[in-house]
Order: structure tokens, then C-alpha cells, then sequence
């Protein structure tokens, strides 16, 4: 695989939520970090450790495994995987027995009802599926704020939804187009609002307003 004809798994999740951010970030390769995506960055240290592997009972954990999906043509890395020993499943290297499949995202705040964190993880397990030839029904996003797992099922809708998603970013990775901006009332917690300036957009906006809103640094 030339990982430069695949698009970056990470990237669904800023293409769910907002496509001229996954643009300005994979397209135009442009990137401001804030107190949010800090707190992201911290939390993922332990997990993102390739070098822990635990065991657990009748539980294996790996972490920051690379992952990938010929038919979908992207790749990139999970936090966690979980091998739960069941009586059927896959096998594993140096380890008896057959394994269940469990991807668990890892997010700094408190549980939130979007689906870009449903399509990121759902993307993960489809390429599970497709590295392990097995099906995966659901998985988990743990939230660091609460400490609490929120299980995610992978029905046949968020499937397409996730086959959708990454067939249009083909298409405007392709193009090379950056979507225009759009202000939304999320735009003000965005760590690329910066970059993007959504204000301007508004007609009640202009180039001086923007200027003596004290955004300009």
C-alpha cells in the first residue's frame, strides 16, 4: 500500500463534523491547536503507547494498532483494541483460543451526542473487519471527563453513512476544494477558527469587523 493514494482515517471525524475543517487540515494542510484538542492530545498519550500490551483475564489489549482498509481505501491507527476470549472468533498470534473484536476510541470530554465520533469508530471496526475477516457489532468511546464507556452499534446506517463520508472526501480530495465557510454556533470552540474565519461569511461581517474583534494576532 502507498499510504499516499489513502486518506487518513482521523480525517473522518473533522469531515463529519465540519467539512471545511477537514479540508483546511487535509487539504490545505493547514492546523491550530486549542485548550480542546490539548486536552485530546493528553488523553491519547497512554492509549497511542504502542508499546503497552496488556492482558486482562480473559482480555487482551493492544494499543495504537495501525489499521487499514483496501476497500475503502484509508488507514491510520486505534486507540485500543480489545480481544475478549469467546468460543467463536479469531485467532491470534501465540495466544489459544478464539477472540472477539472490541475498538474503543478514546475522547478528553464529557459524552456527546455527535455522529463524527460514531463514523470514526465505526470506520475503525470496518477495517478491523477487513484485516481479521470477522464482523464487529459494536464498540466504545470512553470519555475521559466521566471516565465512562458509551457503546456505539454498528447498524447498517452508520455503515453507509460511513461509506458516504469517505467517497465525497475522495471527491473533493480529488478536486483539491476547500468547501466554504459556514458560521455555526460550534465554529467558536473549533481550534481552526483562526484559519477558517467563519464570521466573514455573514454579511453583517466585513474585513474591519473582523479585524477590531481582536481575533487578529
Amino acid at each position: 500500500m502507498d499510504e499516499d493514494e489513502y486518506l487518513l482515517l482521523s480525517g473522518i471525524q473533522h469531515f463529519a463534523y465540519c467539512k471545511r475543517r477537514w479540508a483546511l487540515v487535509h487539504i490545505e494542510q493547514q492546523w491550530e491547536d486549542n485548550v480542546f484538542t490539548y486536552r485530546g492530545q493528553i488523553m491519547h498519550k497512554k492509549a497511542d503507547n504502542p508499546l503497552l500490551f496488556e492482558t486482562r483475564g480473559d482480555v487482551i489489549i493492544s494499543r495504537a494498532l495501525p489499521i487499514v482498509s483496501h476497500q475503502l481505501r484509508i488507514y491510520g491507527v486505534s486507540d485500543i483494541v480489545e480481544y475478549h476470549s469467546c468460543e467463536t472468533g479469531v485467532s491470534l498470534p501465540d495466544h489459544e483460543g478464539t477472540w472477539n473484536i472490541v475498538p474503543i476510541e478514546y475522547k478528553s470530554g464529557k459524552k456527546k451526542d455527535w455522529e463524527c465520533y460514531d463514523v470514526q469508530l465505526c470506520c475503525q471496526a470496518m477495517c478491523l473487519e477487513e484485516m481479521f475477516h470477522t464482523n464487529i457489532s459494536s464498540g466504545f468511546l470512553y470519555y475521559g471527563k466521566s471516565r465512562r464507556r458509551v457503546e456505539v452499534m454498528f447498524d447498517d446506517a452508520l455503515r453507509n453513512r460511513v461509506i458516504s463520508l469517505i467517497a465525497e472526501m475522495y471527491q473533493l480530495f480529488d478536486a483539491g476544494i476547500t468547501p466554504p465557510a459556514i458560521y455555526q454556533k460550534y465554529c467558536e470552540s473549533c481550534s481552526m477558527i483562526d484559519v477558517c474565519m467563519p464570521q466573514l461569511s455573514e454579511k453583517k461581517w466585513c474585513v474591519s469587523m473582523y479585524l477590531n474583534s481582536g481575533r487578529v494576532r
